[in-house]
């Protein structure tokens, strides 16, 4: 592999954070169109996160062998993504003359330890998991103008449901009865809810929203008998249970 090659996927910059709060970008390469592209890719993890950020560019680690770098271009590069150039870092004589002829400050090169400057990716949020409720029993008969709700879950009703009363339910509804009242359920859109009752006389079955009433219920075959409701587009079939 040729050095060419190495340096294409060798990262050509490392940001480190100084003692001041500065922040020290420290050259590798003399490539700056992959200084271009990398910081680009930084700004893409955090967009703000070099919004006016002081800036110290460091020459001193430059191999000898990567030939004079263009400081004038090279801070625009910076600037370009939000980086503002206060001084360079520097011990060759052609790099701190550069600096001199564009009247910026000359920094000797730093013995002190310093940290690499990591951009931290926003992590997406977990969507949270869904809260499931018990099924709701009622044991009782479900008397005319009582409603009856089973929030998050299933509905069981263990006796009869007389005409006037309403049973609402998220999931699934049960009745081992007579059913002679209303039916609602996946009443929040689920549309695999079912209806199962022991003796079919409703006076409305809807599942997720589609509904019959008792004049389109009573032409039913299994009108009186025991029936199983599910929803198939948007019909109501009704099956022997």
């Amino acid at each position: 592999m040729s050095q060419t090659d190495s340096q294409d996927h060798a990262p050509v910059f490392q940001l480190k954070g100084s003692m001041l709060a500065i922040t020290v970008l420290e050259l590798a390469y003399n490539d700056l169109e992959g200084l271009d592209r990398q910081l680009a890719a930084k700004v893409a993890q955090a967009p703000n996160f070099f919004s006016n950020t002081p800036l110290v560019i460091a020459l001193d680690k430059l191999p000898a062998n990567q030939g004079n770098i263009d400081l004038p271009a090279l801070m625009r590069v910076c600037r370009q993504h939000g980086l503002r150039t206060l001084a360079v870092r520097a011990s060759r004589i052609e790099d701190i003359a550069a600096a001199i002829a564009i009247d910026l400050p000359v920094l000797p090169p730093s013995g002190a330890r310093e940290r690499p400057l990591e951009v931290e990716e926003k992590k997406p949020e977990k969507p949270p998991e869904p809260v499931l409720q018990p099924t709701k029993i009622i044991t009782t008969p479900v008397r005319g103008g009582q409603q009856v709700y089973a929030q998050g879950g299933d509905l069981v009703i263990i006796s009869s449901v007389s005409p006037g009363a309403e049973l609402l339910a998220d999931g699934n509804i049960h009745v081992y009865g007579p059913m002679r009242g209303r039916a609602l359920a996946g009443i929040k859109g689920d549309r695999k809810a079912r209806i199962f009752c022991q003796q079919l006389s409703a006076e409305l079955l809807s599942i997720a929203g589609q509904y019959k009433v008792a004049e389109d219920l009573r032409r039913d075959p299994l009108w009186g008998s025991a029936a199983h409701i599910s929803l198939s587009g948007d019909v109501l079939n009704i099956t022997r249970l």
